[in-house]
């Protein structure tokens, strides 16, 4: 527990820092012109959020890269964490769009079309999905990796088994009751996806084999799934101010949800034994693992 207490919240702080910087660094300044697109990018970017996805890729690429490295974090890899994080981002301002689930707060403030306008918000979405691209074609690693990790992050945001798909399936389930399969299709797709390209390309980025892929790639699969589960509990169990969000939307938009099917308890224990998936994938990397099966424990004991 200690473990999990002190060094854990250690890496998430250093890994908020580290993925801040950079994002501050790549992202065009609100003082540039066109002014109000780019002060509508910066106002959900930087709108707080634990920046998982960033910190999935560090770690994970420190975890590849450890005995070349001796642990420390590959130069360069937080440009791919914040590209993944503009990526999330550019999903949660069209998320929250009157189109879609039409959401006013978002990590406890204004959504982006609540302050700019739906036109500027859409336009934000976009401009941040380019400008992630943009970043991703830079990244310093051998050109072999870098569109490795360009067609990985695609796929994992586009329309088959990726995000938009995922967000397509979920749209066309409200006011139905889905099967389980389908419920699950639409968490891995919409939200798992890019967990777990989060996860591969941090491993891509330092060179990893085919086979640690591979580990990645259930690991994240496992812990993305999870994530949403618990997602779905907090949104009846927690009020809008402890989400940051608008709670009970998914009951208010009749959707069908992993406590909806299965209840509170069971749909926890499901997100557990994922999770108990996700930390044996990576058993045989022994102790330099301990970071991301503690990140695995986090998601499913987080209040928000």
């Amino acid at each position: 527990m200690l473990y999990c207490d002190a060094m854990l919240k250690q890496v998430l702080e250093q890994g908020r820092e580290t993925a801040d910087a950079a994002l501050e660094r790549l992202l065009p300044p609100a003082t540039q012109h066109p002014t109000s697109i780019h002060q509508a990018m910066r106002h959900s970017v930087f709108a707080g959020g634990k920046r998982l996805r960033p910190i999935l890729c560090m770690e994970a690429g420190r975890l590849i890269g450890a005995h070349a490295a001796g642990g420390a974090l590959p130069t360069g890899i937080e440009d791919v964490g914040a590209a993944l994080e503009m990526l999330h981002t550019y999903s949660l301002i069209h998320d929250d769009l009157p189109a879609l689930d039409n959401d006013d707060l978002r990590r406890g403030r204004p959504t982006c079309h609540k302050a700019f306008g739906e036109a500027t918000a859409i336009l934000a979405g976009d401009a941040l999905q380019t400008q992630a691209y943009e970043v991703l074609a830079q990244i310093q690693c051998p050109a072999e990796a870098r569109v490795a990790i360009i067609r990985e992050v695609a796929h994992a945001t586009g329309t088959i088994d990726g995000m938009i798909g995922g967000q397509v399936m979920d749209l066309e389930a409200e006011h139905k009751k889905p099967d389980l399969a389908t419920l699950e299709y639409i968490h891995r797709s919409k939200t798992a996806a890019l967990i777990t390209a989060s996860a591969v390309s941090g491993g891509m980025y330092v060179g990893a084999s085919a086979e640690d892929v591979g580990r990645l790639r259930t690991y994240g699969q496992s812990i993305g799934l999870a994530f949403q589960i618990v997602d779905d509990v907090l949104d009846v169990t927690q009020t809008s101010e402890q989400l940051g969000k608008t709670a009970g939307k998914d009951t208010a938009a009749e959707k069908t949800t992993y406590p909806a099917l299965f209840g509170v308890e069971e749909s926890i224990r499901r997100a557990d034994a994922l999770v108990d998936q996700a930390c044996a994938q990576l058993d045989s990397f022994g102790e330099p693992a301990e970071t991301l099966k503690s990140l695995a424990r986090f998601l499913v004991e987080r209040k928000s």
